[in-house]
């Protein structure tokens, strides 16, 4: 904002131009997919102030489901620590989880009757892109979340 004879002109450069990022590194601690979760809305906030986000109840709901998925299954399954990492503008949440094992997580068909090994297929039907991929340390599975007012 340029301030001239105290009226505020826009000065075109008032929306930021890098997204929000965030990453915290989980031990694997008793809590740690709360202390997820807190992240999440806390980075959801800033996101609000931030950028303007308009943010809806759903949008919100969805965010913090597919962390608390990503982050319970590479707690279960990587036998070591990991990372969350939150990168946002006003209209997505990209949610990349990193962890130490290699093998890439299956996605198993609907299957109402199974119990268990539903997080991805719920991390898919919330999330406008899923990916998994091998990196250096292990894997990192990515969920791209849109941000849409209810």
């Amino acid at each position: 904002m340029i301030e001239q004879d105290g009226t505020v002109m826009s000065g075109g450069f008032d929306v930021p131009v890098e997204p929000l990022r965030r990453a915290v590194h989980f031990a694997g601690e008793p809590g740690c997919i709360a202390d997820a979760r807190r992240l999440a809305t806390e980075f959801l906030q800033r996101l609000r102030t931030e950028w303007c986000a308009e943010v809806g109840s759903r949008s919100e709901e969805a965010l913090l489901l597919v962390v608390s998925e990503l982050v319970t299954n590479a707690d279960r399954h990587s036998g070591g620590p990991y990372i969350l990492e939150l990168e946002g503008t006003d209209t997505t949440v990209t949610v990349s989880v990193y962890d130490s094992n290699v093998a890439l997580p299956l996605r198993y068909p609907p299957d109402p009757e199974r119990v268990g090994r539903h997080g991805l297929e719920i991390v898919s039907a919330l999330a406008a892109e899923v990916t998994a991929e091998r990196v250096p340390v292990g894997k990192r599975v990515k969920a791209v979340v849109r941000l849409t007012r209810d």
